[in-house]
This record gives structure tokens, sequence and C-alpha cells, in this order.
């Protein structure tokens, strides 16, 4: 049954106000706003696919047609995977793979100490042994060696007759070591996602599809998305030269899917094209519980429910990254290529526990970077940047670090690690609309840093610290008019105003089915107008729990994550008693006998 948007006497007039319900300046200081949609789409596509009418409206409000409508809701691989010959380098890399495997040669992965490099790394490997080659996996670790290939760990490759190196989500900028390789007489392989400069590195194929001479349709891929479609070429290579037959089977490449899924929900790529296809299959193939290791990680996660974008997100990516944040650079990769479950059992535990020593050295270096920065701007908030250096930072958290004051403040942060000789590992995190990757390239095109490269949302660099003034005023004048054009238009564009009523069991449900929810495809969001604060308290670190009631009867929980220290949640906790519109992502709370709705609060503002 069609479910009509619900929408409260008082809130109708203003849904076609420029401020929903009036709201200009809102307690995160931002303007509310109806996201824009074609009405008549929406009630087509309602009609058409027999959908909620909330439903469609989300659908039209995302630029979803008719013609783009089922493939969206059904996203199916087959029908998105692009043909891995359109991206320079693919054949020839398949091909050289390809003959290192028919030839018994000595491969090695060369991956990156993040999600997206394990389950990159994990992916290959994994391959390599269903097809009978021998391959290894070096992982560096981020302390001793830092990010991407180096000449030392690349010598230990060669010295081991290693033939064949594939670097996964790293090498793009790496010369010098490549150049080093090359004269070691390793053929490398560069298979990446990071943004490349108009010169490549010495190797036998550069795969990226942010190559400057790609035509960016696939800009979105992670990593291990870039490692499926090398896995698909080098399959099709060994199949036409005859590899395969009846005491070697060709192997099913859709059963790594669960570990491509992980890696792009991980690196926080868009969910849109053949990411969503990824992601959405990639889910159901973890259902099945087939990867001994991440078996064993739900298990430690204490995953209970079907697993969905959250879980690989806030629960199991965590884990893995945790080994090389704070422990063993490759404890990940190892984990997900084991079929020992003892072994993966074992693992997981450790990860478990390096995740929980991560928390414990994030918490300590977050509390110190934002007393800094307070400190900095006298309490106001700083432009365009934030900026935080400390000594004896643990530089397995500066990344998680910039996010939460990227989150807070609104603006790029910049979050660096000084070690006892002077030198600084730096994370940064930006806004929409503020290519942070540029700026970090720029900076080492102008001798400000090093090393550092990284995507639009995200990068990593490294520098004596003695060049960070230098640094900082470079990036004061780079960000100014990027940062104040980006946050001159600050709205919250919510899909549809609801009653409390209208906020169903069944609503929730219908909207499941345009997940997986991520960047590129938000969860929709939903104002819940007039509604009063009967209770308010703060629970665990920062997070601000509610309850409210509507005049109508109902009640509904909140929380709003992290927000007790901000305007919003101080607002909220001294607001019991006071009326507010409510703006977030609505989801079914499991616990107890009953299910109910529960909201995530992204905004507020006072009546």
């Amino acid at each position: 049954m069609s479910t009509k948007p619900d929408i409260s006497a008082d809130a109708a007039p203003a849904l076609h106000q420029d401020a929903l319900l009036g709201v200009s300046r809102s307690l995160s200081g931002r303007h509310w706003r109806l996201r824009p949609c074609d009405d008549r789409l929406a009630l087509h596509l309602s009609q058409r696919l027999e959908l909620d009418e909330i439903v469609g409206r989300v659908l039209a409000g995302r630029g979803i047609d008719i013609d783009a409508a089922e493939a969206f809701l059904q996203p199916v691989l087959r029908q998105s995977l692009p043909d891995p010959s359109r991206f320079a380098d693919m054949d020839v890399a398949a091909d050289r793979v390809a003959k290192a495997i028919m030839g018994g040669e000595k491969i090695a992965i060369f991956g990156d100490y993040d999600v997206d490099g394990a389950t990159s790394s994990a992916l290959l490997w994994r391959f390599f042994a269903a097809v009978g080659a021998v391959a290894r996996i070096y992982i560096p670790d981020r302390l001793r060696e830092g990010y991407g290939p180096n000449e030392a760990a690349l010598r230990i490759l060669a010295d081991e007759q290693t033939q064949v190196v594939i670097t996964v989500d790293c090498g793009t900028l790496s010369f010098e070591p490549l150049k080093a390789a090359q004269a070691m007489g390793l053929h490398m392989i560069v298979v990446d996602h990071h943004k490349a400069e108009s010169a490549l590195p010495p190797a036998v194929a550069v795969i990226n599809p942010n190559r400057l001479d790609e035509d960016g349709t696939y800009g979105q891929l992670a990593a291990v998305g870039v490692s499926f479609l090398l896995v698909v070429a080098i399959n099709r290579a060994l199949r036409a030269a005859g590899w395969y037959g009846a005491s070697r089977p060709e192997p099913d490449l859709m059963q790594w899917l669960d570990l491509v899924a992980l890696g792009t929900v991980c690196d926080v790529v868009p969910l849109t094209g053949v990411n969503r296809a990824f992601v959405a299959q990639g889910l159901k193939v973890l259902a099945r519980r087939h990867n001994i290791g991440l078996a064993a990680l739900a298990d430690v996660a204490r995953m209970d429910q079907m697993p969905g974008v959250y879980h690989l997100g806030f629960l199991l990516g965590p884990r893995v990254n945790a080994g090389g944040r704070v422990g063993e650079a490759d404890l990940g990769a190892r984990l997900l290529t084991t079929d020992d479950p003892e072994k993966a059992r074992h693992m997981a535990e450790q990860l478990d526990f390096y995740n929980t020593e991560r928390q414990a050295l994030e918490a300590a270096v977050a509390d110190e970077a934002l007393a800094q920065v307070l400190k900095e701007n006298a309490g106001g908030d700083p432009h365009p940047l934030v900026f935080a250096a400390g000594e004896g930072w643990h530089p397995g958290v500066i990344g998680i670090v910039a996010s939460r004051l990227t989150e807070r403040f609104g603006r790029p942060a910049f979050v660096i690690a000084i070690d006892d000789k002077g030198e600084a590992k730096g994370s940064v995190r930006s806004i929409p609309h503020v290519d942070i990757g540029a700026a970090v390239i720029e900076a080492v095109r102008l001798g400000h840093l090093e090393k550092g490269g990284g995507h639009a949302m995200a990068a990593g660099f490294s520098a004596s610290a003695q060049k960070l003034p230098a640094f900082r005023d470079f990036l004061e004048q780079w960000l100014l008019a990027r940062v104040e054009k980006a946050r001159a238009g600050r709205l919250h564009e919510v899909d549809c105003v609801l009653s409390l009523k209208g906020a169903s069991l069944e609503l929730v449900t219908a909207l499941e089915r345009l997940g997986p929810f991520g960047m590129g495809n938000p969860a929709p969001r939903f104002v819940l107008p007039d509604l009063d604060l009967v209770r308010c308290d703060e629970v665990g670190r920062g997070h601000v729990r509610c309850i409210f009631g509507s005049r109508g009867g109902g009640r509904l929980k909140a929380i709003a994550f992290r927000a007790a220290d901000q305007d919003l949640g101080a607002a909220l906790l001294g607001g019991v008693g006071k009326r507010f519109h409510l703006a977030g992502r609505l989801k079914i709370d499991e616990w107890g006998m009953t299910p109910k709705i529960e909201m995530t609060i992204d905004d507020a503002a006072l009546v």
C-alpha cells in the first residue's frame, strides 16, 4: 500500500518556501531546504514501479528516472561492470601476469596497510591461489616504512627471486622506488586509484582510473575495485591461453565480492554505478560466511544481523584497519586469506584487541588536538582550515582524528604527528567541493612536503617539522577561496517532512530498497517537525540520547552522535520541555521484543 507524505499542518506551507520550516540557521548553522524534486517524476516512479510515494520522491530527488530506476533498485554487476580493456595498460598488465602464472614465476603483491589495501591484496592472493600461482603479500609497516613502495622492501622481494610485483592502493607517485625496482630487474605493475600527475612512474603497467589520460568515468573506484577488474582481465587472458581444463577449473570470481564490498565501503568512495553493484552483491556473498577470516571477525564484532554497509564500515573495517594502525601491518590481509578456522579466530581476536588499543590512542590524540585548535582560535571557528600538530602522537590514528575535527568544524582538517627526529607525518580530511588531494600534490611540487598524495576528500603526507609553518601558509592561501565557496551555501537538504505518525516501520522498510547507502547515495534524510523534548542525557563518548513526544501522541527515540560538546548537543541537553524540529535519518531499532523507529539526529532547530 502506498503511503502519502504525512506532513503536519504547520509544516505544509513551508514546503514551498526557500528555508524549510523557516530554518535559515539551524543549531548547526545550516540552511534547511527540501531536496529539489520533479513531483511528476516522483509520482510516475511510484505508480510504475509500485513503490511507496515517499520512496518515489526520494528516487526522483536523486535524479533517477524511469529508465534507470530498475537497475538502481536491483544493481546487477554484469550490467554495470566495465570492460577492463577500456583502462590504459590493463591488457598489458593482464598478459604479463598471465605469463607469470603459466610460467611459474614468483609474484609479490605490495599492498597499502589500510582496508582497501588489505582487501585488494587478499583478492589477488586468493585468485592466484585458485589458478595455481605462487604469490606472497608484502604490507609495509606504517611507522618504519611509511606509505607505498620503498627501496628496502623491494630489495627484499628481489632477493627472494621475485619476478613480478603488483602494487595495490599505492605506487602512482612512487617514482624513485619504482626506478630502483627497475634497476633490480623487478617487473612492476601499479594498481591504484589515487590522484596522478602527468608523468607516471617507470613500470610495466600503471592501471589507475584517475590517470590524466583516462576519461574519469570510473574515477570513483576504490583500489579493490580496480584490482577486481585486473582479476577479470587476467582470468580472460588465462582462458584464452587454454590454462583451464578438467584438472584446473576456472574460478568463480563472484565468490570474492565480499572483499570488494568491504574495501569499497571502507575507502568511502561513492556508492554509485559499479561501486553500488559491488557492494550490493558483495553483501550477499558476505552473508554466506564463506570467507573464514571475515566470518571470524564478524563473530568477534558480535554481528548478529544480516550484514549491511554499517557493519562493513563500523564493525569489520575498523578491526581490519587496526592492525595497520597500531599493530601488525599485514594482520588484516593474513586474516582475509586464511582458511584455517582456528588461526582465523586467533587473528580476529588480536585485531579486536588492536582496535580497542586504537580507540584509546585516538581518544587521547583527539582530546589534545581539539584543545589545541580551540586555544588557538579562542573558542571560535578556525578558518579556512583546522591544523593541529603534536609530538609523540601516534601516526596510526591521526586520520581518524582529522575526520572527527572535520565533522566538528566543517572545514578541512590537518592532523600531524611529529616524531623525536623532527619528522612529521600528516593526514587530512576534507569537505565536499574542496579537493584536498590536489592541494597536497601541489604542496609536494612546491617543496613544502617531501611526499604526499590522496583523493579529493582525504590525503596523507610527510615532511620535516621545520617546513610545517611554510606548508600551513601555503594552505591558508590555497584553501581560503575554495573553502569560503564550499561553505557559502551550507545547506542541509532533506527528502521529505513527516509527522511522527508518518515515520513508520513500513516506510523505513520500503526505503531499504534504495540501499546500499553511503557516500554518493546517502540515506534518506527527513524532518520531523514540532516535537517536544521529554528526556535527554549524554551517553558514551559525547553522544546525546533523547526521547521526543508529539502533540498527536507517540514517542521517538533519537540520538545525536558526538554532539555533546557542540551547539547542537548543548541545546538538546538543556532543552527538556522545549520544542524542536529534527532533521536526520530513520532506522529500525531491533532491541527488545517489538521493533521501533529511531532517529539519528543530523541537525535540529528550536521552534
